[in-house]
């Protein structure tokens, strides 16, 4: 067994590698760019390595400066994580002529299934079910256009060498097809490196399921059964599940032993992931292999109980399987969040900043549910616009579906963030999506579901008024606890009013005390516009950013922030604003004028903080509707910008090479 190893990564993949690594015994090493300098993952190694300027191009990308690293620190072996160099068969060449052992694949099983071109004409070649697709060089967008409308539209342009959902296009028309293909090779250059592309049939509406596979050195191989992956937003994955609530037995098996013999073909040695997109009639093709650690492994740790990066390094070190196929149950169910920096209320444009607060939920085993939070950053960290924008995978495990839905739900309510727009409103929401809890989703899920994009969910009457319980429990908490402090001018005194004003949004609803006492732990009975008696039941303080209690029977955890003269309520993806006002106050606070927001019709802003690649217009030109205004990249995603009308540029205030922030105006029209 290895001494010491380098994890030649960083985030919360980085982290993860050396937990495990420190359970084995094992020193590490990390890596860090200028950017990472006070990042998590330096903190927790043994050692750390300074690479580099904060681009990956310039640092985590150069296999010459991991490998010097390894030299310097005496590290024996080096574990790639996921991204970056674990998929490049010249990488581990390099560490193998350097007498360095490579925990991932042998170069010949990377060279073979890791580039999608050659993995589908091996595929082909072993009988492996495909999707039709043009699978050699493509010359030009005019090449392109020519291949899709052979094969058929829809079709689907894929780097070669690409992940992640980078480099990857849907066209359904000719036009589509010549600027996808431009999009696509221009994000596979910058992305990987490889700016060469394929094209295939789209599938519509299919399910996105890979099956876990394990083999050592020695001829053995097996498979951890499925995870679905089918809820993607961008062909980026954001919830993952294992086992999928759509395979039966016999399909799992096929499967299963389809990705074992495609495996045992190229003589793979390590995990490694064969993913497949299933029809509705449950018939699956092969679509690529992954030969690294997929992000969302955790989803078959817990439902199987193995360590799979334990299991990669001691298969690298050359031990044999210890586990059989028939030692493999799958035992549960797990769910896995991904939590990202993204405005999901402005289409999931990337957001960077400092994490001011960043507090998730206890992990550990409560009950019949266990909470796993697998991150790469602490409260204070930067999110950086060089790297992928995840922040954390948070997991749950329960007994049943339903169960690890409603834990991962209690879960995103629990979780703190602040400083930065974050996904977890969305993810909130979607754990109440009554399809999503049914398990009838497939890769369309999202644009489906949410075609115009996402915002924030409306109350229904129930709902409102568990909103409305909590902003008075916390309003009456904080008026007592002001009425208690030594040196007040008129502190408070007489009974407890009862009757008041709550209002959400913009709907007010009538509340009224009808017993208890306020105080830590509080117990009132309320009654909300009329409504039966509630107990609102919480040992909430003030300056909690979480408000965990009981509303009825209901058990609530919700995110509190203070707002002017009230407070910001979120809870299942819904979020409103709520203030608790005596009856006059509120009826005067009806009057009020509303503030209208200043008119940016004229302008073109910056939908998140990034770089101008290009601007596609001049001062005076006329645009039509669709046509192209300005190209912006951010983590690593080029973003295109397009005029929404018919219209006139007036004047250009950005030009390429710029780095904007959100909102900044990149041009203004007549």
């Amino acid at each position: 067994m290895f001494t010491k190893i380098l994890i030649a990564n960083r985030g919360e993949i980085a982290c993860r590698v050396i937990k495990t690594a420190r359970k084995m015994g094992i020193a590490t090493v990390a890596v860090f760019s200028d950017a990472d300098r006070d990042a998590v993952h330096v903190e927790m190694a043994d050692e750390a390595v300074h690479i580099g300027p904060s681009p990956a191009s310039q640092s985590y990308l150069v296999p010459e400066k991991i490998i010097a690293a390894c030299k310097a620190t005496g590290a024996e072996a080096v574990h790639p994580g996921y991204g970056f160099l674990s998929e490049r068969a010249s990488f581990c060449e390099a560490l193998e002529n350097e007498g360095i052992v490579f925990i991932g694949p042998k170069p010949g099983a990377i060279r073979a299934m890791g580039d999608k071109i050659e993995s589908k004409k091996f595929a082909n070649a072993a009988r492996v079910s495909t999707v039709p697709g043009w699978l050699g060089v493509i010359e030009n967008a005019g090449h392109a256009e020519k291949i899709a409308g052979e094969i058929g539209y829809p079709v689907m342009i894929k780097a070669s060498a690409g992940g992640g959902g980078k480099g990857m296009r849907i066209a359904w028309s000719k036009a589509e097809v010549r600027d996808g293909f431009d999009r696509a090779r221009s994000e596979a250059k910058s992305s990987f490196g490889d700016d060469r592309v394929f094209i295939e049939k789209f599938v519509v509406d299919p399910r996105h399921i890979e099956i876990q596979v394990l083999a050592d050195a020695h001829g053995n191989a097996l498979y951890l059964g499925e995870r679905e992956c089918s809820i993607q937003r961008r062909n980026q994955k954001v919830v993952e599940e294992a086992p999928s609530p759509f395979l039966d037995a016999r399909t799992r098996k096929a499967m299963g032993e389809q990705a074992v013999a495609l495996a045992s073909a190229v003589d793979y040695q390590s995990a490694g992931t064969v993913e497949f997109i299933v029809d509705s009639e449950k018939n699956f093709y092969f679509l690529e292999m992954n030969t690294r650690l997929q992000v969302e492994h955790p989803v078959t740790e817990l439902v199987t109980g193995i360590d799979l990066v334990e299991q990669m390094i001691r298969i690298a070190a050359g031990e044999k399987l210890a586990i059989k196929q028939s030692d493999v149950k799958l035992n549960g169910w797990a769910v896995e969040s991904r939590l990202y920096a993204e405005d999901p209320y402005r289409n999931f444009l990337p957001s960077i900043g400092r994490l001011t607060r960043y507090r998730p939920p206890q992990e550990g085993q409560f009950g019949d549910v266990v909470v796993r939070n697998d991150t790469g950053v602490t409260e204070g960290s930067e999110i950086s616009m060089f790297y992928d924008p995840m922040v954390a995978k948070l997991c749950t495990w329960a007994p049943t579906r339903l169960a690890a839905i409603d834990a991962m739900s209690e879960a995103l309510d629990s979780f703190v963030v602040d400083g930065i727009e974050h996904n977890m409103p969305f993810l909130a929401a979607l754990m109440q999506h009554p399809r999503w809890r049914e398990g009838r989703i497939s890769t369309a899920f999202i644009s489906e579901e949410y075609p115009d994009g996402f915002a924030p969910i409306v109350p229904d009457s129930e709902e409102k008024a568990v909103l409305a319980a909590i902003a008075a429990a916390v309003e009456l908490l904080r008026r007592d606890r002001l009425d208690r402090l030594g040196g007040r001018l008129a502190p408070h005194s007489g009974v407890l009013k009862r009757d008041w004003v709550i209002k959400i949004g913009k709907d007010y609803l009538s509340a009224s005390v009808l017993e208890g006492m306020i105080s830590i732990p509080m117990e009132l009975g309320l009654s909300i516009d009329g409504g039966k008696a509630l107990t609102v039941a919480s040992d909430w303080r003030p300056g909690d950013l979480v408000w965990r209690g009981m509303v009825g029977d209901r058990r609530i955890a919700a995110q509190v922030r203070p707002v002017l003269n009230g407070l910001r309520v979120a809870w299942k993806g819904m979020s409103v604003s709520a203030r608790a006002m005596l009856p006059r106050t509120a009826e005067l606070e009806r009057l009020m004028p509303e503030k209208v927001a200043p008119d940016t019709s004229k302008m073109l802003l910056c939908p998140m903080p990034g770089l101008v690649v290009s601007i596609a217009v001049a001062e005076g030109q006329e645009v039509k509707a669709g046509e192209t205004l300005a190209v912006v990249e951010a983590m690593k995603m080029e973003n295109v910008l397009r005029a929404e009308r018919d219209l006139t540029v007036s004047k250009l205030k950005a030009k390429p090479g710029d780095s904007l922030a959100v909102d900044a105006v990149i041009m203004e029209f007549a």
